[in-house]
């Protein structure tokens, strides 16, 4: 075995607490490991740590190993009777054994030879520092609207350059007319589909239809409403079963923000020359942002970045979100670009907001391993594009394996703590990606293959708008089109939306899709997919046929979905779940 290929540390997702009393450890081994073992107990047992005593734990295998392309994860779940555990790992392969402690890795003679050497410790499980997680976000199922393109409720309120609307291309700076009151209106129509939360995209006043450049976050957009109708928007979802999730965004405003504003008048003498990150004055108008006359959001020179580490910052958009959890009852807020805004900032504001509604949901985005911000004193979850990028990657790279696919689920259903996991953001698409029937060449049957992987994975699954009719959408801005009610309404798309509703209503009902537990099984077809998910007593088995060939497929169990299965055959790009 390699040495360097064994890691540990007592830490992040490789070590903590799953709750009060249960520990979960996780050691990666090189993939000719066929057993390791976990020498554990109380760091006190032979008395005070520097005295004479000899430690010795006791021996317990770690069964619990998930593959990856290059190691193996092996883990184990140990309640430490003293809230404080001990311990070092044994990794046997068919010839060696090696043992692995905090200070280095021995050979079996190489340990023989010294004193004890320096063991991994958790030093105290205290219940402060346990990742806590909103236990209803694991059984809500996301819709996310892009207000200015769902429904036109009100046209009394419509932008002056206001677009007739149209189900086609739209440009970047179109305005449609979508508000609030017609979020309103299509409730009972995101009720009947299955889902439970709704995640809007900003509606604070702002000169764009996208609405990420704020002009005043104290004021909800005039074309979208006012504060009265979004307070019924929240008690009407409430009163159906459905969460309300709002945009935050702190990383930027825009151009028209009056505290912005100031510094742009008034320079250096500005009080507000702090809540932003100038590095020279005057402040220049036109120009490149990247002549770093002041940081933006991503070379956006009409979005100044804001200081976060500043603490009239923190305290003014903390006391925002604290009205927003405390007087508009909202359940959820998401924030964007979620790893610019300081560390500082979202652990005061978890502090303050949980301590109004400790089940509010915060989730950032953020595109990329995110264990610095889900130690569980920042966000709840992260919006998972790693996992489902590499999802849609498996999609549409037919020279990948089923075994691809295992491994990239084992890696990201282990990034995290289990909590997080189990609350993690699941979309296949959103305002800022093409559309999902877009990125695979329009292949509908692909596209019940993917919703059928998508509602039977951990975490907290998300839907575009419009994704339940496979709305079509290249990138921004384009995947922004408005809804087709005219057509919804006229059955059109009644029987993708169908297809997409029983799948949601299987997520809904069956406990087994929303388990962590997940076991891939593989057989001479390297693109037949297989897995089998459990809950308990309970069990659900997915079969994709992402071959080009047809496959007979032994389903012996009640099917709850099905598409090109008939007859014991699976044909190409479909699917079948059973119990």
């Amino acid at each position: 075995m390699k040495k360097s290929e064994i890691f540990h540390r007592s830490f992040a997702e490789l070590c903590y607490a799953l709750d009060e009393n249960n520990l979960k450890i996780s050691i990666y081994t090189g993939l000719d490991a066929v057993k390791v073992t976990i020498c554990q107990g109380d760091p006190y047992l032979a008395g005070i740590m520097g005295g004479s005593g000899r430690w010795s734990g006791t021996n317990v295998e770690m069964k619990d190993v998930k593959i990856l392309e290059n190691q193996k994860l092996w883990s184990i779940i140990i309640a430490p009777e003293f809230k404080r555990l001990k311990y070092y790992f044994i990794v046997e392969s068919e010839h060696e054994k090696l043992y692995c402690f905090e200070e280095g890795i021995y050979t079996k003679a190489e340990y023989k030879k010294t004193d004890m050497p320096r063991c991994f410790l958790m030093s105290w499980m205290n219940p402060s520092d346990v990742a806590k997680t909103p236990k209803w976000v694991e059984n809500t199922i996301w819709y996310q609207i892009f207000p200015d393109r769902f429904c036109n409720g009100d046209s009394s309120i419509n932008p002056l350059d206001c677009k007739k609307w149209k189900c086609c291309k739209v440009h970047n700076l179109d305005m449609y007319g979508g508000d609030i009151e017609g979020i309103i209106q299509k409730l009972d129509y995101i009720k009947e589909l299955g889902v439970s939360g709704i995640y809007l995209n900003p509606i604070f006043k702002s000169s764009s239809n996208h609405k990420y450049n704020t002009e005043n976050y104290e004021v909800i957009d005039p074309c979208f409403g006012d504060e009265q109708t979004f307070i019924k928007l929240v008690d009407e979802a409430h009163n159906r079963g459905i969460r309300i999730m709002i945009d935050a965004v702190f990383n930027h405003s825009g151009w028209d923000f009056d505290k912005w504003q100031d510094v742009v008048k008034n320079g250096e003498k500005s009080r507000y020359k702090d809540w932003f990150m100038v590095n020279y004055f005057p402040i220049k108008k036109t120009g490149d942002a990247k002549d770093k006359n002041f940081y933006t959001f991503a070379f956006h020179k009409g979005m100044p970045k804001l200081n976060t580490n500043n603490k009239e910052v923190i305290d003014y958009f903390i006391d925002l979100c604290k009205k927003w959890v405390a007087d508009w009852k909202i359940d959820a807020i998401r924030f964007d670009v979620g790893n610019e805004v300081s560390h500082r900032f979202l652990r005061r504001l978890r502090d303050e907001v949980k301590e109004i509604n400790p089940n509010v949901y915060l989730v950032g985005e953020i595109w990329h391993d995110s264990i610095n911000w889900l130690m569980g004193d920042e966000y709840d979850a992260v919006m998972n594009y790693p996992l489902t990028e590499g999802i849609k990657r498996f999609f549409n790279e037919p020279q990948l394996t089923s075994k691809y696919l295992e491994y990239h689920y084992n890696r990201m259903s282990s990034a995290y703590p289990e909590q997080i996991c189990r609350v993690q953001m699941n979309m296949f698409d959103s305002h800022d990606t093409i559309r999902l029937i877009n990125s695979i060449d329009n292949n509908i049957d692909k596209f019940y293959q993917m919703f059928a992987v998508l509602f039977t994975l951990y975490g907290s699954p998300s839907i575009y708008y419009g994704t339940e009719i496979a709305l079509e959408g290249s990138y921004d801005p384009d995947c922004r089109r408005c809804m087709p009610w005219d057509d919804i309404e006229s059955g059109k798309y009644s029987d993708v939306y169908g297809k997409i509703k029983s799948l949601i209503k299987l997520r809904n009902e069956h406990k087994a899709a929303k388990s962590l537990n997940l076991k891939f099984t593989h057989n001479s077809n390297s693109r037949l997919v297989a897995y089998t998910k459990q809950e308990g007593e309970l069990t659900l088995t997915v079969l994709l046929n992402c071959s080009d060939v047809d496959e007979n497929i032994s389903a012996e169990g009640k099917i709850l979905f099905a598409n090109k299965f008939n007859n014991g055959i699976l044909k190409k790009d479909g699917v079948v779940i059973f119990e």
